[in-house]
């Protein structure tokens, strides 16, 4: 075992009555507090156990007790209650500049991260060129990081966390800052080190990083450990629970933005219009609902409908949609997942460069596959429509529809992907 949680608990003290000059607070030993304290439970009675070797993902909203757990696991918070079991030299990354003195210049920075993880200085400089060349700040290195960017903060901050050879990595967040180039090259080396059987913490609100990197996931959800399971089930009931919050606040902004009844109106209780009725909640279905798919169909290249595809052969996903009111530019997009939660494509109109101008009513969008590459096996199919920046979704269906998958005689049985391609024997 490399961590062990055991009924962990952590709180903090929120003051709500602020007393900042020297005559208030000498007021106030002479009369009650206006607002008592309050306490915040960032962690509550939490248990989980990490293996050694394990890449483990840590998702959860924003305050939800992640960025605690990882503090009480680097030891600089200590729990109110309940047993943190560490055993190895961990590596943390958990926030933009920690560990660095503003004043210090980079090389310096390296030295004082080294010496804090307990390397001598001798040991420290045998890494510096490593890090400062997996940092690509070669230019900057001898300039104090106070002047140092927030994307230059991250590169040395990784560089030093990944190149001391840890036994636990533990990254809060922190990619999200760099530029795509460096991001990926991040990656590639958490990689490098799950390969190498080391132990990894990874905390991200990108659900697609978590599900491809991860061995298990753990939701937390007002300092509550509510799932501790395979990414694809804990993510699925991170984002079940997600969108029930999301549905509960557009159904709100509508009932605050619906007209008031006109006083003294002449329409009598008969005559009034009754309101629709309230549609059960689906955690794999989410939206504002302006418009809406309400048929997913399979066809064959002769547009017949099907109920299973076959591997190189032609298939198109068709989308019916109704439109409730005039949308403008709307963009439609299909998601396809392996059974396992393996995440295979995501292409939109927008991207394919298919625009919309607008939609009205009843109609189909089609999406076309020539050659279907997908190899015999159970797969999962999203379909959705959303708004022209992607940000507004009207009717997002998650994994709701099923897409089953026969092998042409190709010759192939592993795997999920078929790819074209010849073998070649040399004397």
């Amino acid at each position: 075992m490399m961590i062990i949680f055991e009924n962990v608990s952590k709180h903090f003290t929120i003051k709500r009555d602020r007393r900042n000059s020297i005559q208030e607070r000498i007021a106030g030993l002479f009369k009650p507090q206006a607002v008592p304290d309050e306490d915040f439970w960032a962690l509550r009675d939490v248990s989980f156990t990490i293996n050694r070797g394990e890449t483990v993902g840590l998702i959860g909203h924003n305050g939800s007790g992640k960025s605690t757990t990882l503090k009480l696991i680097t030891r600089i918070l200590q729990p109110n209650s309940g047993k943190v079991v560490v055993d190895g030299r961990v590596s943390a990354l958990l926030e933009l500049g920690s560990g660095f003195h503003p004043d210090l210049t980079g090389r310096e920075n390296i030295f004082l991260n080294g010496s804090l993880l307990g390397f001598s200085r001798a040991e420290m400089a045998e890494k510096v060129p490593a890090i400062i060349r997996f940092s690509e700040l070669e230019e900057f290195i001898d300039m104090p990081v106070k002047h140092y960017s927030s994307g230059m903060y991250m590169r040395l901050g990784f560089a030093v966390a990944i190149n001391v050879d840890p036994d636990i990595l533990i990254t809060d967040e922190v990619l999200a800052v760099g530029d795509e180039l460096f991001q990926r090259k991040c990656l590639d080396r958490i990689y490098q080190l799950k390969r190498r059987g080391k132990t990894i913490l990874f905390v991200s609100h990108a659900m697609g990083q978590v599900r491809d990197l991860c061995d298990r996931a753990l939701w937390f959800h007002h300092g509550n450990l509510m799932t501790d399971s395979t990414p694809t089930e804990t993510i699925d009931d991170y984002l079940a629970e997600t969108n029930q919050r999301d549905a509960e606040r557009i159904e709100a902004e509508k009932a605050a933005e619906a007209p008031e009844p006109e006083v003294g109106s002449s329409e009598t209780e008969s005559e009034a219009v009754a309101p629709e009725p309230a549609v059960e909640f689906d955690p794999r279905r989410w939206g504002s609902h302006e418009a809406e798919i309400y048929k997913v169909e399979l066809l064959n290249a002769a547009g017949e409908e099907i109920q299973t595809a076959t591997t190189g052969q032609a298939l198109t996903i068709r989308m019916h949609y109704q439109a409730h009111e005039p949308i403008e530019k709307p963009v439609f997009g299909v998601a396809i997942h392996h059974r396992t939660g393996f995440h295979i494509n995501g292409p939109n109109s927008r991207f394919a460069g298919l625009e919309i101008p607008e939609i009205a009513e009843q109609g189909y969008v089609d999406y076309h596959i020539e050659n279907l590459p997908l190899l015999e096996g159970n797969y999962e199919l999203s379909v959705a429509l959303y708004d022209h920046t992607l940000t507004h979704p009207y009717d997002h269906h998650d994994r709701k529809h099923d897409l089953r998958v026969y092998a042409a005689s190709i010759g192939e049985q592993f795997g999920a992907i078929y790819i074209p391609s010849q073998w070649h024997w040399h004397k």
